[in-house]
């Protein structure tokens, strides 16, 4: 069997979502001087069809891109953001990180587990959330966090975290402490984040009070960033911007310091170079 003919693959998806979904792609492929650099946002794109990055929209995806399904699968399986079963309605996040979890992240998540009867990447039986135990919301200044499919609930607590799990199982609508007005569906928010707007970009607030409290201070203080020095190594008005591959770029930056030149400095470089060519 030929490259080519390998890398054709069957999809279960009918004519019409096919077809819907091979404009979608094209929309997407047409971003990137790549074709294949567009499997991020493709991955999201048939999540928002199956709930899941199912067989055939992996199918689907090495298809359209002209990959192995094993290449798909690979990336397909690394980041968590990608469901390799049926995913719930919503995806309930609960940050456990450092921060969040000394503010009370770990008990509310053991409060929902307990309450919902799930654990980690788990799904309720009527299908309506997906329990996460996530590393971080980046969003320690509201600590603790929980994200529901990707929306901000800040400062909760076991009490208030479990009764936005009892709206979202009850049908009820539940509304974000920042940014969006509303939580949209799994699936929604895939398509959202393939990289097709829903309209709710400018809604809420973005950065609040804790968040602006630094920058704030600092302007009432009168502190300033130290000015970038320019190319003589000094900073004042001819400061200049950094040019890439110019003589001020890391990347063409000799080395200048006495360990970087030392005789032992470039025997490690020579056995470093050797073991590469061995």
């Amino acid at each position: 069997m030929s490259i080519e003919t390998s890398r054709v693959h069957k999809t279960a998806y009918d004519a019409e979502t096919h077809a819907r979904l091979t404009v979608d792609s094209d929309a997407i492929v047409a971003r990137y001087p790549q074709a294949r650099s567009a499997l991020l946002p493709m991955l999201h794109l048939v999540q928002s069809e199956d709930g899941y990055v199912s067989p055939r929209g992996i199918a689907f995806c090495a298809a359209h891109l002209g990959l192995s399904t094993a290449e798909v699968s690979a990336v397909a399986t690394f980041y968590t953001q990608y469901k390799r079963h049926p995913n719930g309605t919503y995806t309930v996040g609960v940050c456990t990180n450092t921060l969040c979890a000394i503010m009370g992240g770990d008990a509310i998540w053991e409060d929902l587990s307990d309450h919902l009867g799930i654990g980690h990447d788990e799904t309720t039986d009527d299908g309506v959330i997906t329990l996460e135990r996530v590393e971080c919301n980046a969003a320690c200044d509201y600590a603790p966090v929980v994200m529901v499919n990707w929306e901000f609930f800040d400062n909760q607590t076991p009490d208030s975290a479990r009764q936005i799990a009892d709206d979202l199982t009850a049908g009820k609508p539940v509304v974000p402490t920042r940014g969006a007005a509303s939580v949209c569906s799994f699936k929604e928010m895939s398509r959202v984040l393939a990289g097709f707007g829903d309209g709710r970009a400018d809604e809420g607030v973005g950065a609040g009070v804790p968040t602006l409290r630094g920058v704030e201070l600092a302007r009432a203080e009168g502190w300033t960033a130290a000015e970038f020095p320019d190319a003589t190594g000094s900073a004042g008005a001819g400061a200049t911007t950094p040019t890439v591959g110019g003589e001020q770029s890391s990347a063409q930056r000799p080395a200048t310091t006495p360990a970087d030149v030392s005789p032992a400095a470039e025997l490690k470089k020579q056995s470093t170079d050797d073991a590469k060519e061995s």
